[in-house]
């Protein structure tokens, strides 16, 4: 009973992505959203959050929408929303079948929207062959959701190394451990090479870090959904016309 509680411990570190902390992105650091005393944040409705008249809006309009995105985040993170930087990565595997899970925002940027993973995991391989990708961020509590497709690219191998050597290093070990996805024989297995890799990082602790890469999903639609109680979804999308990064957008009104 010991060890599968041992087991379960340790699978939750290695694969929850909740467990890493929220990031600190570079335009909230610009803008200063983190903090509580920008007057620039908006201050928490009075109304239960559950409620979804309680954001009852018109979607933001600031074009491009990277700043529409921030606006948004802003403001879950003002209203208390748990984990406002978790979303929902889609991927195609190469017999077409899509894939998804849940990771978290690392930065986002006039190149796109960041997010780490292993070269050699599932998701990894599939952009490798296929670098279409969605993105999807669901914040219940405000009846919001932000839906973006487009196709994610590589950054640079000193990025990559730089977002891998600063992650905490438990964090190094376990992504270094893993065999992500592969069948597991039994919980001493996992004990071992947990052991294995954590010997092997007390001589160096870039160990790892070639397998290590983060993506930016540069979008060709976004779209912003904001939830009302009697089903009349208010909808705005951006569409890419031009230009690179930032560059230009259409936006328009969708059906409910």
């Amino acid at each position: 009973m010991q060890l599968l509680f041992i087991l379960i411990l340790l699978i939750l570190i290695l694969f929850s992505p909740t467990l890493e902390p929220q990031p600190t992105f570079e335009f909230q650091l610009e803008a200063k959203w983190q903090t509580n005393q920008t007057s620039e944040q908006p201050s928490a409705p009075q109304k239960s959050s559950k409620d979804p008249s309680t954001h009852s809006q018109s979607p933001p309009s600031p074009t491009p929408p990277h700043a529409a995105f921030k606006k948004w985040y802003a403001e879950a993170l003002a209203t208390g929303v748990r984990e406002p930087h978790a979303m929902t990565v889609s991927t195609v595997d190469e017999e077409g079948f899509p894939d998804a899970r849940v990771l978290i925002l690392k930065d986002l940027d006039a190149r796109g929207w960041h997010f780490a993973i292993k070269a050699d995991s599932p998701k990894g391989r599939q952009l490798a062959h296929n670098p279409r990708a969605a993105l999807t961020f669901y914040w219940a509590d405000m009846a919001r959701q932000i839906r973006l497709r487009g196709s994610a690219v590589c950054l640079s191998g000193g990025e990559c190394a730089r977002d891998y050597l600063e992650r905490p290093v438990e964090s190094r070990v376990s992504a270094a451990a893993s065999r992500q996805s592969e069948v597991l024989g039994n919980g001493a297995e996992l004990e071992g090479r947990l052991a294995e890799m954590r010997g092997a990082f007390k001589g160096d602790s870039s160990v790892g870090v070639e397998g290590w890469r983060v993506y930016a999903v540069d979008p060709e639609v976004v779209e912003f959904w904001q939830g009302e109680a009697s089903r009349l979804h208010k909808r705005v999308r951006y569409v890419r016309v031009g230009g690179e990064g930032e560059g230009d957008w259409k936006k328009e009104m969708l059906w409910p």
